[in-house]
């Protein structure tokens, strides 16, 4: 009986360790470092804006996707978004943005991936295709994805390209790469793999060599994105290949790909970019696990102060996420931390802290210099891990982390459109 009462009293005191404290005091005059998300200014030499999203199942983080877009157009010249999603789905989007090919709902749709899937996605793109309409050529506005987890439109925008460009090789890789789609991808087997990659090789190594007579036939843009198709299709492959490092592998695309998004951006005369991925990718201390290298740790180390990592974070949270058997729930959670308990006496539910403002009050810096869990929920969660913050947050130091946080004080669920 002793040792069960132990046994009993050590999970208990573990468990209300882990669950965490209740809320903390709030800080005099807190307010005075908040913005609106309107009035949210960046430096003027960076290149890249990040905003993360702590929870990929709220209405108030995809809208903030439109918010902030819409602040760095008008506050910094911003002109390209680009969304943690597949490379060629959303260059369907970028069509219907510019050209009005489809409907919003059907270029979200490409995307392939359930989050992206919501009214306010479907909102936010519109807006940005009726956005295009009202304004010049210069001021135009574009969207990316620079993510490599899915195959068929860039294997729709590769072939396309050699319909155009040569014949023979059209025909000759359509035949290669006929069993290579979203719907067959997990089927492969690692002789397959490893065959699709050697050809993906040979496809790389002809643009490679021809790049002058496909220029020719085409455009320099048009062969740009020729080349980035199929290093997309080769992302993807060496994913599968490379199973055991996927989390890692995939952050390092992650930067790579919109690496080559700034550059190519570059010589179009936009100097600054907007990327939207979850918190874990775009902070810069690679805090969630050991070993793990993100995004935004390559950015910071590639980019230096040209890297702007804005994080989020909430109180309480009303979500909906994948309970891992590929149904989709909503869960409830109220989450506290030092950094968000200090602004609690403000009344608005969404604002801005800028840390560098913030960094004037003495007791905001300490705050911010200290370690602490931070919202981070993906798009798979289970009941049990309500039981434990470490299941639903990140401890990091809000300063070497992010150079901002919005917080949200309560969040609701999105709704998945079918």
């Amino acid at each position: 009986m002793l040792k069960r009462s132990l046994r009993f009293l050590t999970a208990s005191m573990l468990l209300v360790a882990l669950v965490g404290c209740g809320q903390r005091e709030a800080v005099k005059d807190a307010a005075q470092y908040t913005n609106e998300i309107k009035d949210i200014n960046i430096p003027d030499d960076v290149k890249i804006i990040g905003f993360g999203e702590a929870t990929h199942g709220n209405i108030e983080f995809q809208t903030l996707k439109k918010d902030v877009f819409e602040a760095m157009i008008k506050n910094e010249n911003v002109h390209v978004f680009v969304l943690e999603g597949d490379f060629g789905g959303a260059q369907q989007i970028n069509q219907f943005i510019e050209n009005g090919v489809g409907t919003a709902e059907e270029a979200i749709k490409a995307l392939d991936y359930g989050i992206y899937k919501t009214e306010q996605m479907v909102e936010f793109v519109q807006w940005m295709h009726d956005y295009n309409q009202t304004v010049d050529v210069q001021d135009k506005i574009y969207f990316y994805g620079n993510d490599m987890q899915r195959y068929d439109y860039s294997k729709k925008g590769l072939l396309d390209f050699y319909a155009k460009v040569h014949a023979d090789n059209a025909r000759k890789f359509t035949t290669k790469l006929e069993h290579v789609s979203n719907k067959t991808m997990r089927d492969l087997s690692d002789s397959q793999l490893l065959e699709l990659d050697k050809t993906i090789d040979t496809i790389i190594n002809d643009l490679q060599s021809n790049k002058a007579m496909y220029e020719k036939k085409s455009s320099k843009d048009e062969f740009a994105f020729a080349v980035q198709y199929a290093q997309i299709m080769k992302q993807r492959t060496q994913l599968f290949l490379n199973d055991g490092n996927y989390m890692n592998l995939r952050d390092e695309y992650l930067a790579e790909n919109l690496q080559w998004i700034v550059e190519y951006e570059a010589t179009q005369g936009h100097d600054k970019v907007l990327m939207s991925a979850h918190n874990g990718h775009i902070e810069k201390t690679s805090a969630t696990m050991a070993g793990y290298q993100s995004m935004g740790h390559y950015l910071s180390e590639i980019y230096k102060d040209q890297y702007f990592a804005i994080g989020t974070d909430f109180v309480k949270n009303t979500f909906q996420a994948q309970n891992g058997s590929g149904a989709r729930k909503e869960y409830t959670i109220k989450h506290h931390n030092a950094l968000v308990d200090a602004f609690s006496d403000i009344d608005n539910n969404i604002f801005y802290v800028d840390f560098e403002a913030a960094k004037q009050s003495k007791e905001l810096a300490n705050i911010l210099s200290k370690k602490q869990r931070m919202g981070n929920i993906g798009d798979d969660f289970r009941p049990w891990y309500k039981l434990t913050q470490m299941l639903y947050t990140i401890k990091m130091t809000p300063k070497e982390a992010y150079d901002g946080l919005i917080v949200v004080q309560e969040a609701t669920p999105t709704k998945i459109i079918d």
